[in-house]
């Protein structure tokens, strides 16, 4: 077949080539302690399920107003009007199947062949795919110098930005690097979007796993910047909702109207009964929530802890659940050895744009973390 070119501009996802590495060992009956995949080992709570089966028992099972029920889309701005973004109304919002696809429609919407979109590395390795898939070009930032804090890296950045830059993406809490950026920084990200009017987009989707007592800003909120952000978040991290696809982006009305094309030539619509789902988990799970949370920062402390007895020491994640662990050598080939020879999978930090690294996710329990830990020294891969 003759391929359309966009699509040969991207590769596969690193995350999803190592899971599939893994399967096949596991398939051959090997035990391997995979670390790779940002998805929370909890069950989502009860009252979400049990709201989605009232959904669908009360007949909730056909297409929705593209753009998100009327209720989902009321819960999402509460929720966005609470994290200071006060300027979004309903007609800001468009609820999508997911993520990803918010992040989708927002590219596809805004960039054309050849638009520059910069991102700060390490970045989440879906990104640089969905800027190529809209034709767009990338600039890059490298905040690994830094343990992946932004502020020092603030002069980097406005040395590559300028008015040619059309999109610049933040992820804070981030994956893959767990980095909450300071007010100080996000300031600077605004100084910068507003001296070379960029568009910028606040991936919050790790928003409410922080540790420490810290919280992370929303970008949207800062003064200048409200009219200039579009704000991204979803269900499947902080709720334990991976599987059920629900997610959503809040930006200027113009942006939702234009993507509202896409979305509705595309997708439709999300899930009719996971929509009703979605109003419950916003606005009664608070409990579920935290104990989430507190489980993933004792997890991080473990893990840290445990590198640092084998020598290891690793830039501490304030957010999210993943860490970033200097490796010798080739990180591709780092990571291919310890699936193969440690039975433990990870990710290599190459496809963020880290090499050197690799990713680690502890979303999974304390025994299975301490005995991939276990296994990586027993390889002399620590």
């Amino acid at each position: 077949m003759d391929f359309a070119e966009r699509i040969t501009r991207v590769e596969p996802s690193a995350t999803i080539a190592i899971s599939n590495l893994a399967a096949e060992l596991e398939a051959d009956g090997v035990d391997v302690v995979d670390l790779s995949v940002g998805e929370p080992d909890f069950d989502t709570p009860e009252n979400i399920k049990d709201a989605a089966k009232a959904a669908m028992d009360a007949g909730n099972t056909g297409y929705t107003p593209s753009d998100g029920i009327p209720e989902l889309k009321d819960a999402i701005v509460e929720k966005l009007h609470d994290d200071g973004l006060t300027q979004y109304g309903s007609e800001n919002v468009i609820v999508t199947p997911g993520g990803k696809q918010a992040l989708y429609e927002v590219f596809q919407s805004l960039i054309d062949d050849g638009d520059e979109v910069c991102l700060l590395d390490p970045a989440w390795v879906s990104y640089e795919a969905m800027v190529k898939l809209a034709g767009g070009s990338l600039a890059r930032v490298d905040t690994a110098a830094h343990d992946f804090d932004l502020e020092p890296a603030l002069d980097d950045l406005a040395a590559t930005v300028s008015d040619e830059t059309e999109l610049l993406v933040i992820n804070s809490p981030g994956n893959p690097h767990g980095s909450i950026y300071s007010d100080a920084a996000l300031e600077g990200v605004r100084d910068l979007a507003v001296e070379h009017d960029i568009t910028v987009i606040s991936d919050e989707i790790y928003k409410e796993i922080t540790y420490d007592g810290r919280e992370a800003t929303s970008l949207g909120a800062l003064d200048g910047m409200e009219d200039r952000t579009i704000t991204l978040n979803g269900f499947s991290k902080a709720y334990a909702m991976t599987g059920w696809r629900l997610g959503y982006f809040a930006g200027p009305e113009e942006l939702v109207e234009q993507a509202g094309k896409l979305h509705s030539h595309s997708v439709t619509c999300a899930v009719n009964f996971v929509q009703h789902a979605g109003v419950e988990a916003l606005r009664n799970v608070d409990e579920s929530i935290e104990e989430m949370r507190a489980a993933f920062e004792q997890r991080r402390d473990m893990l840290v802890d445990l590198f640092a007895e084998y020598g290891k020491e690793i830039p501490e994640p304030e957010g999210a659940f993943y860490v970033m662990l200097p490796v010798d050598g080739d990180d591709q080939a780092w990571a291919e050895e310890a699936v193969e020879e440690a039975h433990v999978a990870t990710v290599p930090g190459s496809p963020f744009g880290t090499p050197g690294y690799v990713r680690l996710s502890y979303a999974a329990s304390r025994e299975r973390l301490r005995e991939g830990v276990e296994r990586l020294a027993e390889a002399d891969l620590l």
